[in-house]
């Protein structure tokens, strides 16, 4: 009988976002099978199709606390869940699939001019996206590892899928090498905290390090290295070496992936660990973080300053960003309240960031169509030939920037800027607010090109009149509706997360 109540139940409406997209994956696989070579972008509409049905799973989840995967504890102790769909859950669920659309619809140009093979393009991105999506949801440290390489390991693939390039293969290297030095790291640092707590559980984990007992040298070191370990996969300096040069070696929507799809769940992953895993050490975890956001922030924006490439500048500038999200972690202080306080500010700016990057990235894979080596350059007078897609650029580079008209990236920096004011770490706000400024200097600098003077000399390459698909019009159309409805209205990020 007490063998019976250890069986765990499914909760499949909890797990519906997951599955559908894991579904999704094989379908399109078998389904490239079958398709005619000059069909091929219907396996491209079936992911589209497959992540548009999981968003639409999402929706009996709102309101309720649904946990499963659950094993019962001890005496008085409630049920400890390795899987839980909360607000926070539902709002990265929304996000990575969101991201996943877009991405996807900027892949059906890339797959056709590339030749690349679609049915595996499409699966290996799903695949990750299905990681990303459990990755939300988990509460255990073993689920959330595993996630966390469901996501990484089909990246790895996407990066090289061009096989004809060697630049593919160099950055894909790179990722993979990165990533195994990060999950061992994590992994060893995971395993010194459960040798010491005994637990796997989140909220367990949390329960033992608030015993005195506990803390440690040991526990101490565990945590640290949990902490660097999800550093690699956010590329949080210095251990950010990778990024710049796999996304320069990627496909441009592949790069917009890593940088919003990928980061996004190197986050949760990360904001999960700490907040409810290792809470009651946030005396140990809050000063390294602090530290690394301040280098983070200032070595990506003075590193882009000297960029003459799209991409490679959005390397870095996502770095930079990479580091503002760090920043209410770093705040967060030994208390508890803290912890719940700077949370927040956390996933807004991650939300903000998804929205305004993605945008970035979706016209300079328009552009990257026409003029392959993607210098900014070639976005001289863009605002000429094409008014409404320069646009879109300009407004989602004020948003990183954070100037109006893009209130969507004022509000983010503002919200995260008050983390550390509040809680008495006024040197990381006084890095912060440097650090915006020197990021006004390349994002401004960039949308001025848009509205330049055209080339007058002779032989100049006179400004590009792109033909714009409707799948990059769609993508485009998304991101900038999508920034221009949270610059209007701006406190729906927060009002959600409440």
């Amino acid at each position: 009988m007490d063998g019976m109540n250890r069986i765990q139940s499914i909760d499949y409406v909890a797990i519906a976002p997951a599955l559908v997209v894991a579904l999704t994956a094989i379908a399109v696989l078998v389904l490239d099978l079958f398709v005619p070579a000059r069909r091929k972008s219907l396996v491209g509409w079936a992911g589209i199709a497959g992540l548009a049905g999981a968003l639409l799973a999402l929706v009996p989840l709102g309101g309720d606390r649904r946990t499963t995967f659950c094993v019962p504890g001890a005496g008085l102790d409630l049920p400890a869940c390795s899987y839980v769909v909360d607000d926070l859950t539902l709002v990265f669920q929304a996000l990575v699939l969101a991201g996943g659309v877009v991405c996807v619809l900027l892949s059906l140009d890339t797959l056709r001019d590339d030749r690349l093979p679609a049915g595996e393009y499409v699966f290996l991105m799903l695949a990750s996206i299905a990681g990303a999506v459990t990755l939300a949801a988990s509460r255990d440290v073993l689920t959330l590892v595993v996630a966390l390489e469901v996501v990484s390991l089909p990246a790895f693939a996407l990066v090289a899928l061009r096989r004809f390039d060697s630049r593919s293969s160099e950055a894909a290297l790179k990722l993979f090498l990165v990533s195994v030095v990060s999950t061992a790291v994590t992994l060893f640092g995971l395993s010194l905290v459960y040798g010491t707590t005994g637990a796997v559980h989140l909220d367990r984990i949390a329960t033992a390090l608030a015993d005195p007992a506990v803390r440690g040298p040991a526990t101490a070191l565990g945590v640290v290295l949990a902490v660097a370990g999800f550093a690699f996969k956010v590329a949080a300096v210095p251990f950010h070496f990778w990024a710049p040069d796999t996304y320069a070696g990627a496909p441009v929507p592949v790069a917009a992936y890593l940088s919003v799809v990928s980061k996004a769940a190197g986050f949760v992953g990360l904001a999960l660990l700490l907040t409810e895993a290792f809470g009651p050490y946030a005396d140990v975890w809050a000063p390294v973080a602090a530290v690394l956001a301040a280098l983070t922030m200032t070595v990506g924006n003075l590193v882009a300053l000297r960029q003459t490439q799209a991409v490679r500048l959005l390397a870095w500038s996502s770095i930079a960003q990479s580091g503002y999200m760090l920043v209410p972690l770093g705040a967060a202080g030994a208390g508890g309240d803290a912890i719940d306080d700077v949370l927040p500010a956390t996933v807004a700016y991650v939300l903000a960031y998804a929205v305004m990057n993605l945008g970035a990235f979706a016209v300079v894979t328009l552009v990257g169509r026409h003029r392959p080596a993607n210098r900014l350059e070639d976005y001289r007078a863009l605002g000429r030939t094409e008014p409404l897609t320069a646009f879109a650029l300009a407004f989602a580079l004020a948003c990183l920037a954070g100037l109006p008209p893009g209130l969507l990236g004022l509000f983010a920096k503002v919200v995260v800027f008050q983390a550390p004011v509040a809680e008495g770490v006024g040197w990381l706000a006084v890095v912060m607010a440097v650090n915006v400024v020197i990021g006004l200097y390349y994002y401004l600098s960039w949308a001025a090109t848009l509205y330049a003077r055209p080339p007058e000399a002779a032989g100049a390459a006179r400004p590009p009149s792109y033909r714009i698909s409707w799948p990059d019009g769609l993508a485009i159309g998304i991101t900038l509706g999508a920034a221009v409805w949270l610059s209007v209205l701006p406190r729906m990020v927060l009002e959600a997360l409440d």
